[in-house]
């Protein structure tokens, strides 16, 4: 009777624990599964986008330099993205980040005030080229200034508290290859005799992403940056035809046959990298803006439209 009793409870035990472990092996299974499909359907998804940005490109008449990036993924679409594109205001958002890696450092102080002097002054963007000289602004007030409104005149008065010499050795250190300083910003003369800043999809997107990962620097010169770049007043590329609620952080730039935006997009279902620098030979920049703008869309569409993993 024991011995019945025994082999009773034996088999008992070693039904459920077959079921037990049974049940474990499916459901693992199942999970492995479910992600093999996710994995698959985002790889199609991400294939259609490709066609569709590559159907943009072609119907445009200038030059581009993309990247796009899943930051999640990593994930990448480009397009001549080594390519030297005048960086136009672009150069605004390393020296940015180098400055305040400056005051990080102690070069520079950002509560430091500093008088506008009429030799500062400079045309194209930002306010501060009509106000009155001797008016003060915190160092950090012009580092603003500089990228939500891209004001040329801040510009110039972050680059010379900075100096020339430290921006370019930053440059360098943050891993850009091929972005310079040769001239300042609005330095039209310069350009003019054949002297030009340049940079390429490749760095921007480089910039961005450790910005994003929080190495640019060290963790505040990184958030510091971006949250500045979330400020960018200028909204007719990148955020044109997405929700408005959107978050963006990024940083435009416009000369005659120039026309850039580069940022990072934050979604519910993940966030990208987008960096379009475009060369065009059109009467105005609208084309440019329209392609950046429909590109980010599609981009946009990406994201929301991946099920949940």
């Amino acid at each position: 009777m024991v011995k019945k009793i025994f082999l009773f409870t034996t088999v008992i035990l070693f039904a459920g624990l077959t079921g037990f472990f049974g049940r474990q092996y499916y459901d693992q299974y199942q999970n492995v599964k479910h992600e093999r499909q996710l994995k698959n359907a985002r790889e199609a998804s991400w294939n259609e986008l490709r066609h569709r940005i590559n159907d943009e490109i072609k119907e445009f008449k200038g030059e581009a330099g993309i990247v796009i990036k899943d930051l999640q993924t990593g994930c990448e679409f480009s397009y001549n993205k080594a390519k030297l594109f005048p960086s136009a205001s672009l150069a605004k958002i390393p020296i940015m980040a180098a400055s305040f890696l400056a005051a990080d450092q102690g070069r520079i102080k950002l509560d430091r005030n500093i008088a506008l002097k009429g030799s500062d002054k400079l045309t194209g963007s930002g306010a501060l080229k009509d106000m009155p000289s001797g008016t003060t602004f915190s160092v950090e007030r012009l580092i603003g200034l500089m990228i939500y409104d891209s004001d040329n005149t801040a510009t110039n008065m972050v680059t010379n508290t900075v100096g020339m010499d430290y921006l370019g050795k930053a440059f360098k250190n943050f891993g850009l290859k091929n972005t310079d300083l040769s001239r300042k910003i609005a330095d039209y003369k310069s350009r003019d005799n054949g002297i030009e800043n340049y940079t390429t999809a490749e760095d921007m997107a480089l910039l961005l992403e450790k910005m994003y990962g929080r190495n640019l620097g060290n963790k505040s010169v990184s958030e510091k940056c971006i949250a500045m770049l979330k400020l960018t007043r200028m909204n007719d590329r990148i955020p044109k035809y997405l929700p408005v609620e959107t978050i963006v952080a990024h940083k435009t730039g416009l000369e005659k046959e120039v026309c850039h935006d580069v940022g990072i997009v934050f979604t519910s279902k993940g966030d990208f990298i987008i960096c379009i620098l475009i060369k065009h030979a059109n009467s105005n920049s609208v084309p440019s803006k329209e392609l950046i703008a429909k590109i980010s869309m599609h981009t946009y569409g990406y994201f929301i439209g991946l099920k949940k993993q």
